[in-house]
C-alpha cells in the first residue's frame, strides 16, 4: 500500500492530530516523489502550493511523521539528512549514493546474532538499529570512471 497525502492525513486525524493547510502541503510535497527530500527542498516545493508556511513548520511535521514512523530519515555521509515516505517493506535499510544520492531499500538483515551478542556483553535491552550502507550507484561508479 502506498502511502498517500490523503491517507497520511487520514492517520494524523486518527491519531488526534490537526491537519493545517501547511501540513498537508507537506504531505503533498512527501508523497508526491519516491527521492529523498532535505526538509528545505520540502520547504521551497511546499512554499509554491502555501506561500505562507514556515521552515519551522515542514521541521515539526517532519518530526511528527517520523514519530509515527511514517517517514524514513535518511542520514548521507557528509551529516546532511534528508526524508522519504515509508515503503511498504517491514524492516527495511538503506543503500545512499554518495555521488547523486539514490537511496535504495534492502530487507536483508542478518544482525539478530550480533544484537545478541552486543545485548550480552552490555547488558543493553536494543530494541531496534538503524543501517545505511555508502557507496556509488552503477551510474555514478561509471561517471567517477570516465
Amino acid at each position: 500500500m502506498k502511502l498517500t497525502a490523503n491517507k497520511i492525513a487520514g492517520i494524523l486525524r486518527e491519531q488526534g492530530y490537526k491537519l493545517t493547510p501547511q501540513r498537508h502541503a507537506v504531505l503533498k510535497v512527501m508523497a508526491a516523489t519516491h527521492d529523498q527530500l532535505t526538509p528545505e527542498a520540502i520547504y521551497e516545493r511546499a512554499r509554491a502550493a502555501r506561500p505562507d508556511i514556515g521552515l519551522v513548520t515542514v521541521y515539526r511535521t517532519l518530526d511528527l511523521l517520523a514519530k509515527l514512523d511514517l517517514v524514513c530519515r535518511i542520514h548521507a555521509p557528509d551529516g546532511c539528512h534528508g526524508y522519504m515516505m515509508r515503503r511498504p517493506v517491514d524492516h527495511h535499510h538503506h543503500l545512499v549514493c554518495s555521488g547523486c544520492r539514490t537511496v535504495v531499500d534492502f530487507a536483508e538483515c542478518s544482525l539478530s546474532e550480533l544484537e545478541e551478542k552486543v545485548s550480552r556483553e552490555t547488558s543493553f535491552d536494543i530494541t531496534g538499529h538503524l543501517l545505511e550502507l555508502y557507496g556509488l550507484c552503477p551510474e555514478c561508479r561509471t561517471t567517477a570512471v570516465d
